[in-house]
């Protein structure tokens, strides 16, 4: 999603309750510059994991952005600990996690704690209200499923399988005689690249 530099649209934060959680002084500063230029008042600037978990115990949050706090995790962690055992409303906060290093692996975990989407640093303020808004207008629906807790991570609706009426595995499958002479899809099989996704 990119910003129309033509639109005259108008976006501020103004009444939002936002939570920072970075353990470095210069990516809380820069962070802290970003937010409250797009016009956020209320901070809640966090340092660490116990600090982000008082506040999310005790205030309600409509924002989180969190450092991934690499190389121990720990913003991960957080966001997991949000989704599974914070309070409601706060386990439906939008997460947007930022990092300076974007390996898939990390790209995973991140969709897999729950998070929204990854921003990598350094992050420039129209990326950040870019991801913002996108977080804002896919109000994705909110899984609760075996271990994960979190918005859907499917970015793109492809639908089923060609030949395969619903999306479940109880779902019959077509079968008509010209399904069945014609060749198979190669792309029948074909899943999304989670990389590519999140």
């Amino acid at each position: 999603m990119a910003l129309d530099p033509e639109s005259r649209a108008r976006f501020n934060l103004d009444q939002a309750a936002v939570l920072l959680l970075d353990d470095t002084q210069m990516g809380m500063s820069i962070l802290v510059q970003i937010v409250t230029g797009l016009g956020a008042k209320k901070l809640y600037r966090c340092t660490d994991i116990e600090t982000a978990k008082k506040v999310a115990s005790t205030h309600e949050l409509h924002l989180a952005i969190v450092d991934a706090m690499a190389p121990s995790g720990a913003g991960y962690d957080f966001v997991q600990w949000l989704r599974r055992e914070g309070q409601e409303p706060n386990c439906y906060t939008p997460v947007i996690m930022t990092t300076a290093h974007t390996p898939a692996g990390d790209v995973l975990r991140a969709r897999d704690c729950g998070g929204h989407i990854m921003v990598k640093k350094p992050i420039a303020p129209i990326v950040l209200l870019e991801r913002i808004i996108w977080v804002g207008r896919e109000a994705r629906p909110f899984l609760f499923s075996g271990s994960y807790v979190g918005p859907d991570r499917r970015f793109r609706d492809i639908g089923p399988p060609k030949g395969v009426v619903g999306r479940r595995r109880e779902d019959t499958e077509l079968t008509s005689s010209a399904d069945s002479s014609a060749p198979a899809d190669a792309d029948a099989g074909t899943q999304i690249d989670p990389a590519s996704a999140a």
